[in-house]
């Protein structure tokens, strides 16, 4: 539809670097609908056409797929399949869940992130 690449040239050119791009979409769209496996494949599509222009090395593509996963990680919350998983096997409350698992999985993701920018840096 065309919808990736409008998305990525806007956001390009607001200066904001591939695997930025990469990380901002996963969390939005992981925050959007809860689902971190729709967050996953749905960012790499939108970011299909314009990684395969990039000429990326592996080392890139690598922190690429881990800042994706890193933004698919983070902000875990009552849409999320694994936050009622967690919450009901535990025996917590919303509130409680909210302040464990949320914070531990943002917390997950933002540092893979960090480490995605290190992977990126070192390319």
């Amino acid at each position: 539809s065309g919808i990736g690449d409008a998305l990525s040239g806007s956001l390009s050119n607001l200066g904001i670097s591939l695997i930025l791009q990469a990380f901002l979409i996963a969390t939005l769209l992981r925050v959007a609908q809860g689902s971190a496996t729709v967050a996953l494949t749905t960012t790499a599509g939108l970011l299909s056409a314009s990684v395969a222009a990039a000429d990326l090395s592996s080392l890139q593509l690598t922190a690429l797929v881990v800042a994706i996963a890193a933004g698919a990680t983070v902000l875990s919350h009552v849409n999320d399949s694994g936050f009622w998983l967690v919450s009901r096997f535990f025996g917590l409350d919303v509130k409680t869940t909210l302040k464990t698992w949320t914070v531990m999985e943002t917390t997950l993701g933002l540092s893979a992130f960090v480490i995605s920018l290190g992977l990126w840096a070192l390319a």
